[in-house]
This record gives C-alpha cells, sequence and structure tokens, in this order.
C-alpha cells in the first residue's frame, strides 16, 4: 500500500512590535493576521516574537538583543523565513538577511506572493507582477542568492531575480512595459463594462475572508471559488442576477486588508475600477470577527480612496451562525458588560441602529435570512432601476 505524503509546510517565525500606535494587544492581533496569512502562503508559524520598541531600529527593525534570540531560534529549529508584520526597508531586509541567514520577508512581500499564487487570469498576472517588480525595485542588491531561490516556498514565486543579469535597468523596462499592456487590458475591459448596457450594477466589497464568495454563489447560483483562506478571490467575478423581475449585474471583488501594499492598489485599479463604476455596494463584514469594527473602518478606508466611500451602500453582517460572546452572570455584579459580551440583539441597538434598513444580519454558508436579504437588495437595486428606467416602474407593482 503506498502511503500518500502529506505537503509539507515552511516553518516560519513572525516579528511584531509593540509602540505608542500598537499595544500588546493589537501587536497580538496583527500577528494572528499575519500567520493565517503565513498559512495561506503555504506556511506553519512555528514561533512569534515582539517587542516593544517606540522606534524601529533604522538598521535591523529589532534592538540586537531581540535579533540574537531570533538567531538562535532560527538556527537550532531549521526554519526557512522570517517575516515581519511591518514593511522593511531594502537596507532593513539586506541587514537582516545577513544576521539570520534565511529568507526574510515582510507583510507587503507576504501579500504579494499570495497574489501571485492565487492570481488565474492573464490581467490578475500581469497585474501582480507589475506591483513585485515595483517591491523588488529598491530590493534588488544583496537579495537571496539564484540557486537559493530555486528551493521554492514562501515568498519564491512571481518574477524572482535572476542573480547579476537583473539590475535596475532591466527591471524598469519590464515595469514599463507591464503598465502599457495593463492600459491596453484596461480599455478593453471599459468597453466590456460599456457593453454591459444599462444594468444596475452591484459590488460586494470587504475585507478578505468574510463570506463574498460564498453570499456570490447563493444569489447567483454560479460556482465562484470559495475557500476559507485569505484572498481566494483574486480575479473579479461578474454574473448576471435576477431577483423577482428585475436583473442587475453582480461582481466579486479582492477582499481588503489592513496595510494593503500601496503597489497593489495601484496595479489592480482596474478591478477597483468594479467597484468605482458600482450603483450599490453590498458591504460584507464577518461579524463573528471579534475585531470587524476595525475591518470596516479598514474597508471604508479604501472605498474613500478610490472615490467610492458615498455610494448607496447595504451592509451585510454574515456568519451570525459563527457569532459567540460571553455571557455574564445575572448575579455578578463586578463584571462590566463590554463589547465581548454584546449579543447579536445588543449590537443592532448600538449604532447599527443608525443604519435603519441599510442593514441585513445573515449566513450565506447556512443560507439563513438570505430571503430577507433578497429582499433588501432588490428594493435597493428597483430604487435605482426606477430612477433609470422612469417609464417602467410598472412593472414592479406587483412586488410591493
Amino acid at each position: 500500500m503506498i502511503e500518500e505524503k502529506s505537503l509539507e509546510l515552511e516553518k516560519a517565525v513572525l516579528i511584531g512590535i509593540i509602540n505608542k500606535e500598537q499595544n500588546a494587544e493589537k501587536s497580538e492581533e496583527y500577528l494572528d493576521e499575519l500567520a493565517f496569512l503565513t498559512f495561506t502562503a503555504g506556511g506553519e508559524v512555528v514561533k512569534r516574537f515582539t517587542q516593544k520598541i517606540d522606534i524601529p531600529n533604522p538598521k535591523t527593525f529589532i534592538g540586537s538583543g531581540k535579533m540574537d534570540e531570533v538567531k538562535n531560534y532560527v538556527e537550532t529549529n531549521d526554519v526557512g523565513a522570517v517575516i515581519f508584520d511591518d514593511e522593511l526597508s531594502a537596507a532593513q531586509q539586506r541587514n537582516i538577511e545577513k544576521i539570520l541567514k534565511c529568507k526574510i520577508l515582510d507583510r507587503t512581500g507576504l501579500i504579494l506572493d499570495i497574489f501571485a499564487q492565487r492570481a488565474q487570469t492573464s490581467y490578475a498576472r500581469t497585474q501582480v507582477e507589475l506591483a513585485q517588480y515595483e517591491y523588488l525595485l529598491p530590493r534588488l542588491t544583496g537579495l537571496w542568492t539564484h540557486l537559493e531561490r530555486q528551493r521554492g516556498g514562501i515568498g519564491m514565486r512571481g518574477p524572482g531575480e535572476t542573480e547579476i543579469e537583473t539590475d535596475r535597468r532591466i527591471v524598469r523596462d519590464r515595469i514599463s512595459l507591464l503598465k502599457k499592456k495593463l492600459i491596453t487590458i484596461d480599455k478593453q475591459m471599459a468597453v466590456q463594462r460599456g457593453n454591459r448596457g444599462k444594468l444596475v450594477r452591484v459590488a460586494l466589497v470587504g475585507y478578505t475572508n468574510v463570506g463574498k464568495s460564498t453570499l456570490m454563489n447563493v444569489i447567483s447560483k454560479s460556482e465562484v471559488f470559495a475557500e476559507n483562506k485569505l484572498f481566494a478571490t483574486l480575479d473579479t467575478t461578474v454574473r448576471k442576477v435576477v431577483i423577482k423581475n428585475i436583473p442587475f449585474l453582480m461582481t466579486d471583488t479582492v477582499g481588503f486588508i489592513r496595510k494593503l501594499p500601496t503597489q497593489l492598489v495601484e496595479s489592480f485599479k482596474s478591478t477597483l475600477d468594479e467597484v468605482r463604476e458600482a450603483d450599490l455596494l453590498l458591504h460584507v463584514v464577518d461579524i463573528s470577527h471579534p475585531n470587524f469594527e476595525e475591518h470596516i473602518e479598514s474597508v471604508n478606508k479604501i472605498l474613500d480612496e478610490i472615490d467610492s466611500a458615498d455610494k448607496p451602500t447595504l451592509m451585510v453582517f454574515n456568519k451570525i451562525d459563527s457569532y459567540t460572546h460571553t455571557t455574564i452572570d445575572n448575579d455578578d455584579l463586578v463584571t462590566e458588560k463590554t463589547k465581548e459580551h454584546y449579543t447579536l440583539e445588543d449590537w443592532k441597538k448600538t449604532w447599527m441602529s443608525k443604519l435603519d434598513k441599510d442593514c441585513i444580519f445573515i449566513s450565506a454558508l447556512n443560507k439563513e435570512n438570505i430571503d430577507d436579504f433578497k429582499d433588501k437588495v432588490f428594493k435597493a437595486v428597483k430604487k435605482i432601476h426606477i430612477a433609470r428606467f422612469p417609464y417602467n416602474d410598472f412593472l414592479y407593482q406587483d412586488y410591493e
């Protein structure tokens, strides 16, 4: 009998800092997210290091004592990659690599690596390659040797480095070529969007891994790839959906994340154009995540950056089937009730009450409250549709 070999994950160490803007709790939360990113990229986190430091060391980001601690662990545990939660300068990355003698990545490099892994279409691959080269440009000297890159693993996908032959001129030429290619594709996509006619456009937006693709599958009855990993969806998917008697277009877009690399925002402009040109946004939120409010803020910040914050928006609080809270005994007069004790009903009485009819609580996975969700989407789309086609308003009388 032949035994199946399990895929061996690459050992990785995470490093985060604690400062005035980021307390210990916040640092731990960011490292949790970084660990999920590492898992998505194909790594296994075996150790976390944090250091309280107000100003990062300009040479090595963390202090010498902590660096020695990390070095000892890396050497004795055959660690393949050390990943920093914050972006490193080119000089810091080179210096740390000389000390630890292993692959050094930061959050930006890790996210770019995942995007390279997830890109399926030629368009997405071109966008990712451009972002990677722009990230690589200031880091050309002192990177891993050609033989080390052949080993593969986290941070090794994408354009890579062909050692001495790769210089700034070649990379700049490649960046210029990719930008021209994207301009051509952008024009083609703009024509495609124009050819869709005047149908109302609805875009799913939200933090990564909140269930947008699962919701897309439920609503459009299609099979959009959905997985419990960050950035499972990278290529924009557009489906024609009909609710009651109104057809509209629904777009599933790439998930957002805190500290999203600027290179990706720039490279994925056309993907974000689907959001810009949408008539209605469905902002999907993972209500079961303890920090969902911060996720909302992160998404709103990016929407503001692409001039889409003022669009009609329906807040969709997903994963109510996974929502948990800490209960307080009625006789407990000492414990103060905080957000971790809130039930869903408690949340509905907070700032969410101001959303009025512009929010819905659902479980896309279990199809809970989906009919109510469809009804809200129908009413929102109908409002836009009537404004666009005022003479067709008699079509909707049966659905009042």
